[in-house]
C-alpha cells in the first residue's frame, strides 16, 4: 500500500508532472485522497510511473536546473532496474543519484548509511524539499522506531535511511519482506574494503541484499576508491553486473597546500589569520589529547573552536557537531571520528596537523571543504616524526603481513604526494588512475619550489647513518653532521667519527628536509621498533656510490596571496560571492538562521549559501524569477517564496 500525502514529493511529482496519464479515475482518487487514505501499489505501478522525466523531478523537487556529469546516466540505469557502482567526488551530487530514482520507482528506497549525523542531515534536507523521508537508528526510542517501521511497511515513505547494523537484523529483513522496496542505496561503499581507511565489518555482510532481493536494483556510492578498493566493492557486494560510473576525482576549487612541520600550531594560526579568520573549517589531529589541546589553544587566540573525538560523551559530540552545522565561522578540531558524510557546504578549509594514513584518507577528509563549489583550502603540515609514527602504527598492528604491506605502500604514496615538487593535483589524481595537467591551484604550481642536486649531502647523511651503527634517529644524526658536541654525542664517541662536522654548512632545517626526503624516496627506512632509528634499504648503496641522483625539494618563499591571486588560482569556479556587507544578504542569513532554529535543522538545510548569494545578486522580483534560482524547488518555493520576495523588496 502507498500513502498519498499532499506533502509527499512522490505525490507532488505525480500531481504536477504526469499530465499524460490516461486513467482519469485513478487521478481523481489521488487528488481527493485525505491524509492517511491509501491507494494500492499495484494501481500506482500501473500508471507507468517511470515514464516521468528525471530532469523534471530534479527541477521541480530539488530546484536544480540541470544534471552534472554522469548523474543522468546513473539515474536512468537505476530507474530501469539496473545496478550501479558510482564513484563521484564529495560535493559532486551522489545523493541525487538515488534520491531521484526513489521518487520515480514504486515503493520506498532503503539507504544504508554508516553515520547517524549524515542520516539526520539527509532526512532534514529531504523533508524541506517535500520528500517523505525517515531514519532508523539508535537515537530513536522504541515508540519512535515503531512509528517509522509502521510508516515504512504501510508505504508512506519515499526514502528510509538505516545503519548497516540495523539492516542486517532479522527483524528489519522481515520488514523488507512485507513492503515494496524501490531500490537499495549503499552509501560510503568504500567501508566494505578491508584495505581502506574506513572499514566497517557490517558492510561485508550487505551481500545479503542481492541474495535475498535479487530483483531490487542496488546502487553503491563512494567518493574514495582506488583500483583495489573498487574491485573489493564489486566482489563483496556482488555487483558483478553493475554499470560502473567513475567521475573525475578532481575538485578544482580546492587549493592543496603542504608545508614542512616546524611549529604546527603556530603555522596553523598564521594560515588562519592570513586566509580564514571567521570561516568554518576542520582541523584534524591524530590523538584525542592533541584535539583537546589544539581546540583550547585556538580558543585562547580568538578562534571559535570545538573539540570532537570518540572519547567525548555522546551529548558533547552531538552538541559540538550541531554547533558546527548551525553556526557560521566555527572550527572543529577532530580526529577522523568526525566528518564522513558531513553535508555542510561552506567549509572553507580542512587542515591536517598530522599526516593521514593514506591518500584515500587525505582525499576523503580534504573533500569536506568547498562542497558549495566556492574556493577552499586543504592545508597540511608534516614532518619525519609523522612518517615514523604512522609506520609504527602499521608495524605494531595485529593485522597479517599482506595487509601491513599494502598499508605501507599507501603510506609511501602519501609521503610521495607531500614530498613532490610537481603539481600536487596531478600526483593526487594519478593515484586514482586519472591523467591530468598542472592545475595552477596548488602550492607547487603557484609558488614553484627550487629543486637542487643534493647527492653529496645525501652521501654524507648515509655515511653518518652507517658509522653510527644504524641505531639513531634524524636528530642525533644531524648533531653529528653539524659537529655539535652534545652530551650524548660525546658520551658515544661520535665526535671522533669521520662524519663529525662534515655538514656544518647546512642548518638543522635543511638536514631535516633531506632526511625526510631520503625516507620518502625509500633510501632510508625509519624503524618503528627502534623508535625511529634510520636504517639502510636496498637502494641506499646506490646513493652512497653516486649511482642514484638525489634531487631535494626546497620550499619556495610564499607571499600571502591577495584576493586577486586567490581568484586567479581558482579560475573556472563558481562566481565570486556578493559583498558580505550587503544588507539583503545579511537579512537572508538572519532569516535562514531563525528558520533553521525553528525547524531544528542546520542552516544549510533551509537554503545553501550559494542560493542566498544568488538571491542577493539577482534580486528576483516575482515567483518565476525566484523559481529559476538553483536550490529552490517546488516545496521551498511554496513554503518560503513570499517571505524571500518580501526580504528582497524590503532591502532593495
Amino acid at each position: 500500500m502507498v500513502a498519498i500525502r499532499p506533502q509527499s514529493a512522490k505525490f507532488f511529482v505525480f500531481n504536477n508532472l504526469l499530465p499524460a496519464l490516461k486513467n482519469p479515475a485513478f487521478r481523481r482518487l489521488c487528488r481527493r485522497a485525505p491524509r492517511g487514505r491509501r491507494v494500492s501499489s499495484r494501481a500506482w505501478q500501473s500508471q507507468a510511473w517511470t515514464s516521468t522525466e528525471p530532469l523534471e523531478v530534479l527541477r521541480r523537487v530539488f530546484g536544480y536546473p540541470a544534471f552534472r556529469d554522469a548523474q543522468a546516466s546513473i539515474i536512468s540505469t537505476v530507474v530501469s532496474g539496473g545496478d550501479a557502482l558510482v564513484l563521484m567526488p564529495t560535493g559532486g551530487g551522489k545523493s541525487l543519484c538515488y534520491q531521484i530514482p526513489a521518487l520515480l520507482r514504486p515503493g520506498c528506497a532503503v539507504v544504508v548509511s554508516p553515520l547517524i549525523a549524515l542520516m539526520a542531515d539527509q532526512v532534514a534536507a529531504l523533508t524541506e524539499a517535500g520528500v517523505n523521508a525517515a531514519a532508523l537508528n539508535s537515537t530513536l526510542d522504541a515508540r519512535a522506531a515503531s512509528q517509522v517501521e509502521r510508516a515504512f511497511v504501510a508505504g508512506e515513505l519515499d526514502l528510509l535511511y538505516v545503519a548497516p547494523e540495523r539492516l542486517l537484523t532479522e527483524r528489519f529483513l522481515e520488514l523488507l519482506d512485507r513492503t515494496r522496496v524501490a531500490l537499495f542505496a549503499i552509501d560510503e561503499a568504500h567501508c566494505v574494503s578491508q584495505w581502506g581507511h574506513d572499514f566497517r565489518p557490517e558492510y561485508i555482510q550487505l551481500s545479503v541484499l542481492h541474495e535475498r532481493f535479487p530483483a531490487v536494483p542496488r546502487i553503491a556510492l563512494t567518493a574514495t576508491a582506488d583500483e583495489l578498493t573498487r574491485r573489493e566493492i564489486i566482489e563483496r557486494l556482488k555487483l558483478d553486473d553493475a554499470r560502473v560510473f567513475i567521475s573525475s576525482f578532481d575538485r578544482p576549487n580546492i587549493r592543496y597546500l603542504v608545508t614542512p612541520k616546524d611549529s604546527a600550531r603556530e603555522q596553523l594560526l598564521r594560515f588562519l589569520d592570513r586566509e580564514h579568520r571567521g570561516h568554518s573549517g576542520i582541523v584534524y589531529c591524530l590523538s584525542r589529547r592533541k584535539v583537546e589541546e589544539t581546540a583550547a589553544w585556538l580558543e585562547e587566540r580568538g578562534i571559535k573552536a570545538l573539540p570532537y573525538h570518540a572519547g567525548l560523551d555522546a551529548q558533547t559530540r552531538a552538541d559540538n557537531q550541531r554547533r558546527f552545522a548551525d553556526e557560521e565561522g566555527t572550527v572543529v578540531v577532530a580526529t577522523i571520528a568526525f566528518g564522513m558524510g558531513i553535508d555542510k557546504p561552506d567549509v572553507r578549509f580542512v587542515a591536517h596537523l598530522d599526516l593521514p594514513k593514506s591518500i584515500e584518507a587525505y582525499y576523503q577528509e580534504t573533500g569536506r571543504a568547498g562542497r558549495d563549489g566556492q574556493s577552499a583550502d586543504a592545508w597540511m603540515t608534516y614532518g619525519l616524526a609523522d612518517v615514523v609514527l604512522q609506520r609504527r602504527m602499521i608495524d605494531e598492528s595485529e593485522a597479517d603481513e599482506s595487509f601491513k604491506r599494502i598499508q605501507r605502500g599507501k603510506l609511501e604514496a602519501l609521503v610521495g604526494l607531500a614530498e613532490t615538487a610537481e603539481c600536487r593535483r596531478v600526483r593526487l589524481l594519478a593515484y586514482f588512475g586519472e591523467a591530468s595537467r598542472p592545475c595552477g591551484n596548488c602550492d607547487n604550481c603557484l609558488w614553484p619550489p627550487q629543486v637542487t642536486d643534493a647527492g653529496v649531502a645525501a652521501q654524507k647523511a648515509l655515511s653518518a647513518v652507517a658509522r653510527t651503527g644504524q641505531r639513531f634517529g634524524a636528530g642525533h644524526l644531524i648533531d653529528v653532521l653539524r659537529g655539535k658536541k652534545t652530551t650524548r654525542v660525546v658520551q658515544l664517541g661520535h665526535d671522533r667519527l669521520k662524519t663529525f662536522g662534515v655538514g656544518a654548512d647546512w642548518d638543522d632545517r635543511q638536514w631535516r628536509l633531506l632526511f625526510r626526503h631520503l625516507v620518502a624516496a625509500g633510501h632510508l627506512h625509519a624503524d618503528a621498533e627502534s623508535f625511529g632509528a634510520l636504517k639502510f634499504t636496498a637502494s641506499s648503496r646506490a646513493v652512497l656510490d653516486g649511482d642514484t641522483p638525489v634531487l631535494l625539494r626546497e620550499a619556495a618563499v610564499k607571499a600571502a596571496p591577495t584576493a586577486r591571486t586567490r581568484r586567479k588560482s581558482a579560475q573556472a569556479l563558481a562566481p565570486a560571492p556578493v559583498d558580505g556587507n550587503d544588507p539583503l544578504l545579511g537579512a537572508l542569513r538572519a532569516w535562514r538562521l531563525a528558520t533553521a532554529r525553528e525547524h531544528g535543522v542546520p542552516a544549510f538545510v533551509i537554503l545553501h549559501d550559494s542560493t542566498l548569494a544568488t538571491i542577493a545578486a539577482t534580486r528576483p522580483a516575482d515567483r518565476a524569477a525566484l523559481a529559476a534560482i538553483s536550490g529552490i524547488g517546488g516545496a521551498k518555493l511554496d513554503r518560503y517564496g513570499e517571505i524571500l520576495l518580501q526580504l528582497v523588496r524590503t532591502n532593495d
